[in-house]
């Protein structure tokens, strides 16, 4: 048991510098919080947890090591996700370069999302990133040992899953605070625009990525 929390231990310290760097998920659910509202930020959290489970199970199942090693998965995977992180860079761009009547207020309420659309859009941000592929079979061939039952391997991707999902949520719930929904209310024109263009970078930039 000792040894089992200090593998998790150990995941963790390395987990936690991953998830505070800046990347499409945390890119997502800022733009979520700030142009849609709290409810959808936090589902669109649960999205991006849920997408780090799937990963974590597939690495503990030996399907990563499969991925990694093939350039043709890797490089569909890879050219989903450019597509992906480009289509909503765009249509963030768009919403930010529309044009407002004058005769209606600057800012409009903006469409109600759905929980299932709310949950795809981060879903899909971590699930077609290919690095993590990389990221979970070096972490866990390096801290977790070959002994660990499969099933601790899973339970330590359900703790790191609920990790990023608390993480995000306290993102989504500042972001959302008073103070930042009047910043939003003077500056939403702006924060589609650069949101826009932080989706499209990411996505050239992972469109320069290479399988290792």
């Amino acid at each position: 048991m000792h040894s089992y929390l200090f593998e998790l231990a150990s995941l963790m310290a390395i987990f936690a510098l991953a998830v505070v760097s800046p990347g499409a998920d945390l890119a997502m659910v800022i733009r979520q919080s700030l142009v849609h509202g709290r409810r959808e930020a936090v589902i669109t959290s649960f999205g991006i947890g849920t997408a780090l489970m799937m990963h974590v199970t597939y690495t503990v199942l030996g399907l990563g090591l499969i991925i990694s090693q093939s350039i043709y998965l890797f490089n569909i995977v890879k050219w989903c996700g450019v597509a992906y992180l480009v289509f909503i860079g765009v249509k963030a761009l768009k919403a930010g370069t529309a044009k407002i009547d004058v005769e209606v207020p600057a800012v409009l309420p903006r469409k109600k999302q759905s929980i299932v659309k709310a949950f795809s859009l981060g879903f899909a941000a971590n699930a077609l990133n290919p690095k993590a592929v990389f990221f979970f079979l070096s972490i866990f061939s390096t801290v977790v040992s070959v002994h660990t039952p499969t099933e601790v391997k899973l339970g330590y991707g359900i703790v790191m899953a609920m990790t990023l999902i608390l993480w995000f949520v306290g993102v989504s719930c500042f972001m959302t605070t008073p103070k930042m929904r009047a910043v939003f209310t003077r500056a939403s024109k702006w924060i589609d625009r650069t949101s826009g263009v932080v989706f499209i970078a990411l996505g050239m930039k992972l469109a320069t990525e290479k399988a290792m």
